[in-house]
């Protein structure tokens, strides 16, 4: 049976396709093209310029949504190269239109705008949504625990079995200094912890 949340991921995705892939894109493409055309970039490298900065922005919201899904911080790296993308694609989108006028301009600009903000709140629902393995056996019963499967389980009993045989938690600060993990996913283990020095 299909879920709410599986509803509103796939017509999320279907409203993305439609706006994003079918209209924006094409539109943002053609407006960028003719930037970079009138600038003196012609031929096939004029043709792929405009794919850097969608590339560039995919990328960078792939490197997010890779982090998100393992829980770790996002590398610096990638937010400041979605934001420069972001930046690349409406300024061209802008500057194309500026020879109308302000209103020109903002026309000119909406299907960037649309494309990258239909695209971001999709990678924002993927974001947010857990695989369903995350609760299993042993750990049911914590909120937010880690699940069985997830090796980083394996890797925190044993960095902190010592103080887990001696019913004592690790702070957050101390399994995110060890473990590599972001506080989020360091909540979890703590959990999980807390589940196995009481005998879960």
């Amino acid at each position: 049976m299909t879920t709410t949340g599986q509803i509103i991921r796939w017509s999320t995705a279907g409203a993305v396709a439609g706006v994003a892939g079918a209209v924006a894109a094409v539109a943002s493409y053609e407006h960028a093209y003719a930037l970079v055309r009138a600038h003196g970039e012609t031929g096939w490298i004029g043709r792929l310029i405009p794919f850097t900065v969608d590339g560039l922005i995919y990328a960078s919201s792939m490197v997010m949504l890779d982090s998100a899904r393992r829980e770790v911080r996002v590398p610096p790296l990638a937010r400041w190269l979605l934001g420069l993308g972001i930046a690349a694609t409406l300024a061209a989108n802008v500057a194309h239109g500026l020879g109308h006028g302000p209103v020109g301009a903002a026309v000119a600009a909406w299907p960037a705008v649309a494309l990258v903000g239909s695209y971001e709140l999709f990678m924002t629902i993927i974001r947010g949504t857990r695989p369903s393995g995350d609760r299993v056996s042993g750990a049911e019963h914590v909120p937010g625990a880690v699940s069985g499967t997830d090796p980083l389980r394996v890797r925190a009993a044993q960095v902190f079995a010592a103080d887990v045989a001696a019913g004592r938690l690790p702070s957050i600060r101390a399994i995110r200094s060890r473990l590599r993990v972001g506080q989020p996913r360091a909540q979890q283990v703590r959990a999980y912890l807390a589940a196995l020095a009481d005998g879960g």
